[in-house]
């Protein structure tokens, strides 16, 4: 009986005809783990064609470089699994970097539109007079002087309601939500 550290015969002999470029060694390999390959590159990806896509990968590794595998590591079994893990692991971090840019896209669009309600909202429930000096101010593009002349108060009056409507639009940003606000009911 051959000891622990000895490869099956053949994997050795397997080795020695890809190496030679034995076209029918790699049909043979194929046929022995290609359905290995292709269930552990699917756990791993969860995607059919991905995992199609891996098998090829893996075989044409394995054709192209038979010299790697170091049957004193173990089994070709075990080498091309851990090569297949390796390529689907590879794939899986590829595709989610290509992902991860349209992903904080669409979390700051979120943002983006978190903040646009939160100050329609802010500026909806404030009352009428600070609702007016930003209005001029803001869409008439006046000054606190022009805003207390079309409001008819006095200058400090419209200097007092331009910044508590600016403090309170200023919350927008805030990640909670504007005090009173509940939401859709």
């Amino acid at each position: 009986m051959a000891g622990k550290d000895v490869p099956p015969r053949w994997d050795r002999r397997m080795q020695q005809r890809l190496a030679r470029g034995e076209a029918a060694a790699l049909g043979e390999l194929y046929d022995r783990f290609a359905s290995l390959v292709h269930s552990l590159a699917h756990r791993v990806l969860g995607d059919e064609q991905a995992a199609d896509a891996v098998t090829r990968e893996v075989f044409t590794h394995v054709w192209e470089h038979p010299e790697i595998y170091d049957p004193k590591q173990g089994t070709l079994r075990s080498w091309v699994a851990a090569v297949t893990h390796r390529v689907a692991v590879q794939r899986l971090r590829d595709r989610e970097e290509r992902e991860q840019p349209r992903r904080e896209e669409r979390e700051s669009t979120v943002r983006r539109a978190s903040v646009a309600a939160r100050a329609d909202y802010i500026v909806h429930s404030m009352p009428a007079p600070l609702r007016a000096a930003l209005d001029l101010a803001y869409f008439q593009r006046r000054d606190y002087r022009q805003t207390a002349a079309d409001l008819g108060v006095t200058e400090d009056e419209a200097r007092r309601r331009l910044r508590l409507g600016l403090q309170l639009l200023s919350t927008a940003h805030d990640t909670g939500t504007p005090p009173g606000y509940r939401g859709a009911v």
